[in-house]
């Protein structure tokens, strides 16, 4: 069977990676053009093409798909099948309709929740216990085609969405490979989607980034753990701004205003939050300054409560 794979960044690139351990026949890749990075703006290339170039495969990185250029690239590579995972754009119905056996995608949640581009960080940013893979057939709709495999993990109390999406990675790259399988069988199912059970995963942006201390304390470590490694909670404590990557609850009963400095020493930094409640805050990094324990932070910066 021959296979077009379409994907971006470092989650794509595992199950790109399985595909081509596995001996599966990859007749091309297509990930997002080439975009400058860091200060030096000099092109970088994602993770996807790294890996296809590394295993020797032609690499297409068209600018649109709607413009007809994809589809002939498409046209000459005659895949059987078209892999999609985090590939970042919208497949068009021409392209949707091109491969025999149709167009697949590797999902980060258990659908129908969390249909979209954050479905991990918006799973740790709302306090899910559970969370997942599933791979599906795509359609004209966002994340509503037929799914065809899951398969659940549990979310760590503490685990940030970047320590999520290195544990899903290989999981969806399993799965990927036990659904091409399925397809290359005959046996893998078509199971409708619920839409009235459907969630929806917008991007994250620099305007969530602030912590509401008014939320629960349990609800608060969520933020700063689902914010992480983008674009990260922030805070401004003692009049200083910070990005603030770790904390703990304290389950300490307090009757300061949410957001309060409570205590400020060596284990961090303690904050009241709703519901009467606090966290201590245990790894910041003031604004130009760098990531570093809290009370380090404070053993050179005094913090008055």
């Amino acid at each position: 069977m021959r296979i077009v794979f379409m994907g971006t960044p470092d989650f794509a690139a595992c199950s790109l990676q399985k595909l081509i351990d596995e001996g599966f026949d990859v007749a091309g890749v297509f990930c997002q053009p080439d975009k400058p990075r860091d200060r030096g703006h000099k092109l970088a290339y994602c993770a996807v093409k790294q890996t296809a170039l590394a295993a020797g495969l032609p690499v297409y990185q068209p600018e649109k798909l709607r413009d007809g250029t994809a589809l002939a690239l498409l046209r000459q590579l005659a895949p059987e099948l078209i892999v999609v995972v985090a590939y970042g754009r919208i497949l068009p119905d021409e392209i949707l309709a091109l491969p025999k056996y149709g167009c697949i995608n590797v999902h980060g949640s258990l659908l129908p929740k969390y249909r979209g581009s954050a479905p991990i960080q918006r799973a740790v940013l709302n306090g899910e216990a559970i969370t997942g893979v599933t791979t599906m057939y795509l359609s004209s709709g966002m994340d509503e085609g037929d799914m065809i495999y899951t398969a659940e993990t549990a979310i760590g109390e503490t685990e940030t969405s970047g320590e999520l999406f290195d544990r899903l990675a290989p999981m969806g790259a399993e799965l990927l490979v036990r659904t091409v399988r399925a397809i290359q069988a005959g046996t893998a199912p078509r199971i409708p989607q619920d839409g009235s059970q459907a969630t929806y995963a917008p991007p994250l942006s620099r305007e969530e980034s602030p912590i509401d201390w008014e939320k629960s304390a349990d609800m608060v470590l969520k933020h700063i753990y689902g914010m992480q490694p983008w674009p990260c909670a922030t805070a401004r404590l003692g009049g200083t701004d910070f990005k603030i990557f770790r904390a703990q609850a304290t389950y300490r009963p307090t009757a300061k205003t949410p957001g309060t400095v409570v205590s400020a020493g060596k284990n961090g930094i303690e904050v009241a939050c709703g519901g009467g409640e606090t966290i201590l805050v245990t790894e910041l990094q003031a604004a130009g300054g760098r990531r570093m324990a809290a009370g380090a932070y404070l053993l050179g910066h005094p913090m008055e409560v």
